[in-house]
C-alpha cells in the first residue's frame, strides 16, 4: 500500500468516524426543546425546565404569555414544540385546528381561584352571594384576566357571574394580558384587589389572600399539555413525559399546583 493509499484511507475513516460519532450523539445535536407555557407556570416551570436540563443536558427554551396569546402564535406556525395551556378550551381549540398531535394531550395540573389584596392591605371580604365586593374596592380597580381570552379572566367572570356578583363590579373590572400582571397590579398597589391562582399568589410575597373561590363557582382549572403537530423535535414527547415524572411533580406540589396525573414511571 501507497503513502498515498494510507493517507487517502485514514482520511475516509476519520470522516466516517465523525459522522458516525456526530449520529449517535444528540447531545452535539440542536437539543432544544420550545415549550410555550401559561404565565401562571412561570415559577414552577422555570425550576423543571432547569432540572430538566440537569438530567438530560437539553435546553428547555421556555416562551410565558397568556394561553390565548400563544395559541394564536402557534396557530400562525410560531416554532413551538410543546404547549401548556391554563386551561381546556385553548388547547381544544388548536386540536380541533390540527396544530396538536393527536394523542398527545395530556391533563397535567389543576389550581384554584383566589381574591388577593396587597399584604399590608386590611380588606376582608368574605366571598358568598351578595357579598360586599365592590363597596371593598371602592374607588378601586379589580385586577384580573381579560375575561374574553385569558383563562384566569374567564375562571374569574364565571365566578363572579355564579355569585351573583358580576354586575356590580363589571365596570370596576382592570382586564390585564394575563394573570401575571393582574398579580402585578395588586402586588404594586395600583389595584385593591384581584382575581388569579393560588400559585401566583405563592409566588408573589406583596400580596395575601383574601378568599378562596368555592370549586364548583368556575369550571375546573386544568393545565393540559400536547405536543405541536408541526415539531419534529423527539425530545418534545420526552419532555412531556418528564413533566409528569416524580421530579418535576414535586416541584409542582411545592409551588401550590394539583398534580392531576400519577407519576410516570
Amino acid at each position: 500500500m501507497t503513502r498515498r493509499t494510507v493517507l487517502k484511507s485514514l482520511a475516509y475513516w476519520a470522516t466516517a468516524g465523525t459522522l458516525a460519532f456526530t449520529l449517535a450523539s444528540p447531545a452535539f445535536a440542536a437539543d432544544k426543546v420550545t415549550i410555550f407555557a401559561a404565565a401562571s407556570l412561570k415559577n414552577a416551570l422555570d425550576a423543571v425546565g432547569e432540572a430538566w436540563t440537569a438530567d438530560t443536558g437539553a435546553e428547555a427554551a421556555l416562551s410565558y404569555a397568556a394561553s390565548s396569546a400563544l395559541a394564536k402564535q402557534i396557530e400562525e406556525g410560531a416554532p413551538a414544540d410543546v404547549f401548556i395551556s391554563a386551561d381546556m378550551d385553548w388547547m381544544n381549540t388548536l386540536a380541533a385546528e390540527e396544530h396538536i398531535a393527536d394523542g398527545s394531550i395530556v391533563k397535567l395540573l389543576g389550581n384554584d381561584l383566589v381574591l388577593i389584596a396587597p399584604k399590608e392591605s386590611s380588606l376582608a371580604v368574605t366571598l358568598a352571594d351578595g357579598a360586599a365586593l365592590s363597596a371593598a374596592l371602592g374607588e378601586g380597580k379589580l385586577a384580573m384576566g381579560d375575561v374574553k381570552a385569558v383563562p384566569a379572566g374567564k375562571y374569574g367572570k364565571a365566578a363572579l357571574e355564579w355569585l351573583g356578583l358580576w354586575p356590580s363590579v363589571e365596570g370596576k373590572v382592570a382586564m390585564a394580558e394575563n394573570v401575571r400582571a393582574a398579580l402585578k397590579l395588586v402586588a404594586t398597589g395600583e389595584a385593591p384587589l384581584g382575581i388569579v391562582y393560588t400559585t401566583d399568589a405563592l409566588a408573589e410575597p406583596a400580596v395575601k389572600v383574601v378568599a378562596t373561590f368555592p370549586a364548583n363557582s368556575h369550571p375546573a382549572i386544568i393545565y393540559p399539555v400536547g405536543r405541536v403537530a408541526t415539531s419534529e423535535n423527539a425530545a418534545a414527547a420526552d419532555f412531556i413525559s418528564y413533566l409528569q415524572g416524580a421530579k418535576a411533580q414535586s416541584i409542582f406540589k411545592a409551588q401550590g399546583f394539583t398534580v392531576l396525573v400519577p407519576p410516570a414511571k
